[in-house]
């Protein structure tokens, strides 16, 4: 029987999971790290073995990137320290915010990472050594965008899977950019992104927008998904345009959006009250799930979820796992993550009293 692993990233270190294909029972390791903040972790399936990622910060050695191919037996730093900027750029690495694979239509060896302040970096050598995507960080846009609430950074990295040199990246704030030259050059990607906190005719700008979360639909790698700081939307262009999807949820504000790792037009989100609240709509714990692209909405959880709930789900707290019946994890900034081993219709805690739970990534594993 296959197995699961599941990686739960926190403010104070990183947990593992290891349960079968039923993902009823779990057994744990950790703390990983202890008393750093893991922002990103990877499974990353593409070499003969397994090989782990985590983005660590540490309040008194900086952040680093980490490895294990032993499924977090033991752990190597990155060579040379962690993820670096060039000395020209003034710069200064606070958090990796993003580790993510190449596309599967090119080479086997790129990861991609995306940083605060707000930068992509690529690595072609597995995780060896990283590089900063120049084109990017040079763009005249850069300077102008801001950082929001949690700080600047590109969170959403999502290759193109039949193209290597497309890759869409999103920062809060700043919005959508997409190259279709492997880096090289940089689009801005908002037409019909709302940024509810700009005044007049500046609420639809080029850039600026407080993008949260985009996730790629599994069967059209055209049609992608985004949760907005206010709005939700569907792209059916790779970007280009973005249209409204949130009628039918119970709000327009959140952090995650994940898309089924097989199934077309199928997506789930975690609705937030609002910006001020930032806990799920009167404190009941659901989940929300399209299977037409957005044109409706249901809600998941009731009975299995907490009804007294008022903790946040953040933007890469939310993820699937790939089995043929896909797992879908969340985890809270109260501590406690959640499992549904049959794509949302049932739930069940299977940790609790952790700390902040910033990143969940699960993996089938043979």
């Amino acid at each position: 029987m296959a197995g699961t692993l599941l990686m739960v990233g926190t403010r104070k270190g990183l947990w593992i999971g290891r349960s079968d294909e039923a993902r009823r029972d779990w057994e744990w390791s950790g703390p990983h790290f202890e008393m750093q903040g893991v922002y990103s972790a990877l499974v990353d399936r593409r070499g003969a073995e397994p090989r782990l990622f985590a983005g660590s910060s540490s309040s008194w050695f900086g952040p680093q990137v980490y490895r294990s191919d032993d499924l977090g037996g033991t752990w190597d730093e990155t060579p040379n320290g962690a993820i670096r900027f060039p000395d020209d750029t003034g710069a200064t690495l606070a958090s990796v915010w993003q580790l993510m694979p190449g596309s599967p239509a090119g080479d086997d060896a790129v990861v991609w990472a995306g940083t605060e302040p707000g930068a992509v970096f690529k690595s072609t050598d597995r995780g060896e050594s990283f590089e900063l995507v120049r084109g990017l960080w040079d763009h005249p846009h850069r300077t102008e965008w801001d950082a929001g609430y949690g700080g600047q950074a590109f969170h959403t990295l999502l290759p193109h899977p039949k193209d290597p040199d497309r890759l869409l990246a999103a920062i809060s704030t700043g919005g959508v950019y997409v190259t279709e030259d492997g880096g090289a050059t940089w689009a801005p990607s908002n037409k019909g992104i709302k940024a509810e906190f700009m005044p007049g005719e500046r609420t639809y700008p080029e850039f600026g927008q407080c993008v949260h979360k985009v996730a790629r639909d599994a069967a059209n790698p055209e049609r992608l998904y985004l949760q907005n700081h206010g709005g939700v939307y569907r792209s059916d262009d790779g970007g280009a345009s973005w249209n409204d999807i949130a009628p039918g949820l119970p709000t327009e504000f959140g952090f995650a959006m994940v898309a089924h790792p097989r199934r077309a037009d199928t997506a789930f989100s975690f609705p937030i009250a609002d910006a001020g609240a930032r806990w799920p709509v009167d404190g009941r714990a659901r989940v929300a799930r399209t299977t037409d692209a957005g044109e409706s909405w249901s809600l998941l959880g009731e009975g299995d979820l907490p009804d007294q709930y008022f903790a946040a789900v953040m933007r890469d707290a939310m993820c699937t796992d790939d089995h043929e019946t896909a797992g879908l994890y969340v985890g809270g900034r109260n501590g406690s993550v959640f499992c549904s081993p049959d794509e949302g219709e049932t739930w069940s805690e299977i940790h609790r009293d952790l700390p902040d739970v910033l990143v969940v990534r699960a993996a089938a594993l043979a």
